[in-house]
């Protein structure tokens, strides 16, 4: 008698989407220690489940569970790892803000109280954001690269094969939009793992050899703007805007 095939974690979170609420339970039980790991990477301290991280880490966990879309490229894991941090990362500057703010206004200071440099907080919380937007975007783009690698592709390849021209980088763009939007030629794009150019040749007004000559950019592009890419979404509206 053959073995039953052990479900996906991906498989699973779409039995968990479909209203396993049990399931969904148990899953975020068995991550709790990934959760703690993640958020104790933006703290930079031991996060245990008693912290108010924390929490806010299980819940974010829980909203990439229920966000989770299997079709963009990504694994449930990288995506709620990048969730989980950014939910956390909310959380410390609206805490902090609200520190500044109880400080700063309507406080009378007692003997032996120091004031609070309102300036010097921040641009403490600013340096923390940068910092953690650095964090973030770095992580982004090491996960981009692991999905380019399904197409064979890399950065390097983007970077021989990006359009020279400003004009021509942002036709390429915009072919890219016009496929993401259409349902067909995304389905071609994610199964097949190739551009399709014949059903693309159709709808632009580029011609066949331009979009093959911008095939490795254009399937980029198109792979930022199908997941879920915030800092190289950024990029491309920058582009598309200049």
């Amino acid at each position: 008698m053959a073995k039953k095939r052990k479900k996906t974690l991906e498989e699973t979170v779409i039995e968990i989407q479909q209203g396993d609420l049990i399931l969904r339970d148990e899953l975020i039980k068995s991550y709790k220690p990934f959760i703690a790991k993640t958020v104790s990477s933006v703290c930079k301290r031991y996060i245990s489940e008693s912290d108010d991280e924390f929490s806010i880490g299980l819940i974010a966990f829980n909203e990439a569970i229920q966000k989770f879309q299997p079709e963009k490229g990504n694994s449930l894991l990288s995506f709620a790892d990048v969730l989980v941090k950014r939910r956390v990362i909310d959380y410390i500057r609206l805490q902090a803000k609200g520190k500044n703010q109880v400080i700063g206004f309507g406080s009378e200071l007692q003997d032996g109280d120091h004031p609070t440099n309102s300036i010097e907080d921040e641009l403490s919380i600013e340096e923390f954001r940068k910092k953690t937007d650095g964090e973030l975007r770095k992580e982004e783009i090491i996960q981009f690269q692991e999905v380019l690698k399904d197409f064979g592709l890399s950065f390097q390849d983007l970077v021989e094969q990006s359009p020279k021209h400003a004009d021509a980088r942002r036709n390429a763009m915009e072919i890219a939009n016009i496929l993401v939007e259409n349902h067909e030629l995304k389905f071609i794009l994610l199964e097949k793992r190739k551009l399709p150019i014949k059903q693309l040749e159709e709808l632009v007004s580029v011609s066949r050899k331009t979009i093959e000559r911008n095939r490795k950019y254009i399937i980029a592009v198109s792979l930022i703007l199908i997941g879920d890419y915030i800092y190289l979404k950024d990029y491309i509206k920058g582009v598309l805007e200049s």
